[in-house]
């Protein structure tokens, strides 16, 4: 259930990114249309983060100490970029025009699912 909300508030999450940044375009025939769009780029983008992410960030770790941790800024615009590229590959609905936009479109949806994650309510340690 959890990663159902999850899914859920990255997707919203998203949604903001493509109402605040120009480049960032939903494509669907209809409202359901643009929310499975959307649900389906949140997937994406979870998978992409998850598996692709560690990879580039063990690859670039001598960048990450010498930029101090700005570069973790690049790395997650090319997630966010490489979420669009694979988006309009399978025909999804979710396309990224651009380096500045998925950098732009990263720092939303990283500001977006921190908010989320202040809001949400903790899951109470059993036994304590």
């Amino acid at each position: 259930m959890s990663f159902l909300i999850r899914l859920l508030l990255t997707a919203a999450a998203l949604w903001l990114a493509t109402a605040l940044v120009p480049g960032i375009t939903l494509f669907g025939d209809s409202l359901w249309g643009e929310i499975l769009s959307l649900v389906v780029a949140a997937l994406v983008f979870t998978v992409v983060n998850t598996f692709v992410k560690p990879v580039v960030m063990a690859i670039g770790c001598a960048l990450y100490v010498l930029t101090l941790g700005l570069f973790g800024l690049v790395v997650n615009a090319l997630m966010f970029w490489l979420t669009g590229w694979v988006s309009e590959q399978f025909e999804m609905g979710f396309a990224v025009d651009g380096f500045w936009a998925a950098f732009w479109g990263a720092i939303i949806v990283w500001v977006a699912m921190w908010v989320m994650d202040l809001l949400m309510p903790r899951r109470q340690e059993v036994g304590r």
